[in-house]
Order: C-alpha cells, then sequence, then structure tokens
C-alpha cells in the first residue's frame, strides 16, 4: 500500500515535470517574457534534477526515511504556491529549479525504500509502479493541467499540483514504515566503487541512450503531427495520450518480467523509430508507432532503472539516484540533439532518426556486454 502513496506523489511530480509543455504561451503572455524564455523552464527542471538526484541522495542517506520524503514533499508543495503566486519571472525560473531538486531526491529516496520493502523477486514490480506514476502524468496529469491551463490560467495548474500531493504528504507521515530508518553505516565511497563497476556503467549509459532516444522524439511530436502529418491542433492531445497510454502498458509490462527480455525489445526500439520516420506523415501510423514506441520506450527505461538497481547492490543511497540522473541527461541531451539535427535538415522527421541512431548505439553497447561475457577464462591444465 505504501509503495502506491509514493506512486501517488510521483504522479503529481511527473505532472509537475510535463505540464510546461501546455503552459508556455500563458506564462509567456502573463509574465510578459517571450516565448523562448518561458520554453527555458522545461531545461530549468531537467537541470535541476540532473544535479540534483546525486546531491540529494548523498545528503539524505543518513536521515530517517519518512524524514526524508516527507521533507522533500513538503519543499515540493511550497515552490509550487510560490510558483503559483509570484509575478517574477526569475523567481519563477528558480522555483522550477528547487522543485526538480527536491523532486530528484523525494524519486531517489522512494527508490531504495520500495526496493526495501519488496521481495527482491518482485523489487522490479516495485520499481514500476512508482515509474507508472510518470506514465500516468503523461496519460492524465499533463493533458489535465494543459486543460485546467486553458480555463482557469497557468498559476492553477501548480495550485492543483501542490494540492495532489497533500493527500500523499498525509500518508507519508501516518504510513511511512517505522523500520525504514536512515543508515548511519553510509559508505558514499563505497557506493561510488559499486557504481564504477562496467555493469552498472553500462546500465546507465544505455538508460542515457534509450531515453535520449525517447525525448529525441517525444519533444517533436507534437509538432511532427501538425507540420507533417497534418493533424489538427485537437489532435495533438490525443497523440500524446496515445503515446502516455503505450508508455504505462510498457511500465506495467517491465514490472511484471524485469530485465529478462530487455535486448530483444532494445533492438526492436530503432526499427520502430525509422518506422516513424518514414511513415509519420500519415495519421494512423503515426498512432500506432506512438502507441508501441511509448510502450517500448518506457519499458525498457523502467526494466534499465531496475538493472541499475540490481547491478549496484551494494549502492543503496545512491543507485536510485544515478538512474535518475542518466534518464534526464538522456532527456536533456536527446530534445537537444533533435534541435541540430532538425534545423540541419529542415525537417522534423530528422528527429526520429536521431532516435533511431541513438537506439541503434544502445544495441551497440548491449553488444559488447554481450561479447565481454562470453569471454570465459581458460582453466590451466
Amino acid at each position: 500500500m505504501f509503495i502506491y502513496v509514493l506512486g501517488l506523489a510521483v504522479f503529481a511530480q511527473g505532472t509537475s515535470e510535463f505540464m510546461l509543455s501546455g503552459l508556455v504561451p500563458g506564462i509567456a503572455d502573463d509574465l510578459s517574457v517571450p516565448v523562448g524564455a518561458a520554453a527555458s523552464l522545461t531545461s530549468a527542471y531537467a537541470i535541476g534534477m540532473i544535479i540534483g538526484a546525486p546531491v540529494m541522495a548523498v545528503l539524505s542517506a543518513r536521515w530517517p526515511r519518512r524524514r526524508a520524503l516527507a521533507g522533500f514533499l513538503a519543499a515540493f508543495v511550497v515552490v509550487h504556491v510560490l510558483g503559483a503566486i509570484t509575478a517574477d519571472f526569475v523567481l519563477l525560473f528558480a522555483t522550477r529549479i528547487v522543485a526538480a531538486i527536491v523532486n530528484a531526491g523525494f524519486l531517489a529516496v522512494a527508490m531504495s525504500v520500495a526496493t526495501a520493502l519488496a521481495h527482491p523477486a518482485k523489487q522490479g514490480r516495485a520499481t514500476a509502479v512508482l515509474l507508472s506514476g510518470i506514465t500516468l502524468s503523461c496519460v492524465a496529469g499533463v493533458p489535465a493541467g494543459a486543460l485546467l491551463g486553458d480555463w482557469a490560467g497557468w498559476r492553477s495548474a501548480f495550485w492543483a499540483v501542490a494540492a495532489l500531493c497533500l493527500p500523499a504528504l498525509a500518508f507519508v507521515f501516518r504510513s511511512a514504515p517505522a523500520d525504514a530508518a536512515g543508515r548511519r553505516d553510509v559508505s558514499i565511497r563505497r557506493e561510488a566503487r559499486a557504481l564504477r563497476s562496467r555493469r552498472a556503467q553500462r546500465a546507465l549509459v544505455l538508460a542515457v541512450l534509450v531515453n535520449g532516444a525517447t525525448f529525441a522524439t517525444f519533444a517533436y511530436l507534437a509538432v511532427i503531427a501538425t507540420e507533417v502529418a497534418d493533424l489538427p491542433a485537437g489532435g495533438v492531445p490525443v497523440l500524446l495520450a496515445a503515446f502516455g497510454v503505450g508508455a504505462f502498458i510498457g511500465v506495467t509490462v517491465a514490472g511484471r518480467v524485469g530485465d529478462a527480455k530487455l535486448r530483444p525489445a532494445v533492438c526492436v526500439l530503432p526499427v520502430g523509430w525509422a518506422a516513424l520516420a518514414v511513415a509519420g506523415a500519415h495519421a494512423a501510423p503515426l498512432f500506432a508507432l506512438a502507441v508501441v514506441q511509448g510502450a517500448l520506450s518506457f519499458g525498457v527505461g523502467s526494466a534499465l532503472v531496475g538493472r541499475v538497481l540490481r547491478v549496484a547492490a551494494d549502492a543503496p543511497s545512491l543507485s536510485g539516484a544515478f538512474a535518475t540522473v542518466a534518464l534526464n541527461v538522456g532527456a536533456f541531451l536527446g530534445p537537444l540533439t533533435a534541435a541540430v539535427a532538425t534545423r540541419a535538415a529542415v525537417d522534423y522527421r530528422a528527429a526520429p532518426w536521431v532516435s533511431a541512431v541513438l537506439a541503434a548505439a544502445a544495441i551497440g553497447v548491449i553488444g559488447v556486454r554481450r561479447r565481454g561475457s562470453s569471454r570465459t577464462p581458460r582453466v590451466p591444465r
């Protein structure tokens, strides 16, 4: 039950992270800033997640788990209230960075608690419950935030996220397991050594490449829909929701099978992105591939988080944080690479080609791992 409470909080935080895409015009108009400046709020959140995950994981490693979870979640509520009432864009920008930092801290602690509470055979499912909060935010939270922003202004979406966190905060205070205390014997140096193992490093690189491929196209999915497939503007939320539905299915399946089917799924990813680049000009295949690629991408991403936690079991305080960093590095670099490619090609379909290349590179990383693992040492006679 407690893991689902954490999932509710992750849902609220995921909604906050992604909802800016539908609120940019309203923020720009209300605060009298250029659209590009308002759009930079998304980058601010990604940077905050990348910086915040390892820093907050280290700082909170010895805190009681209940205090850490409640503190991060309470800070998340406060900065959203500040964001909802401010008329200063600089302060709003700062609240996005702080929100991302405490979000990263909460997610790192929540992952360690979820895996500690779950039976070893069900740790993948526990991780999937947390990550399903993010995928559900894509399906329901982000469209709802956009509709609320259109109906009552962008500030109402910030108020809604703060309100959504309150029940989770109350449950954390009441239901956090008493034995989930911070570890007093934490050795950051020892945990860092565990994360430098080849298996952990490969899993983290895979997470960067796969999530980079995911967000290289996701960032341009709305533009591909309207400018390439000639869909009406009203079709964009439906397309994004279709991608989110696929993502939820993928995370749910990954939670049941773990990383056992990781290699075949990664091998299919570049084919799907290439198919979207070729057939994305037509509505039917665009919608179908959005569901398929959403399922594969988020399913593989969820399995990779589980793999990082498993192969870096000697780094219980930092493994979840660095998995979060890897995913967000990919989410930051993927759209950046796609922006360069689409500008050079003068074609938005260059974005899924970037995704195909990044996913193909992930296959190469898996191939290196398999070749390395197949070399068994000779036994001297």
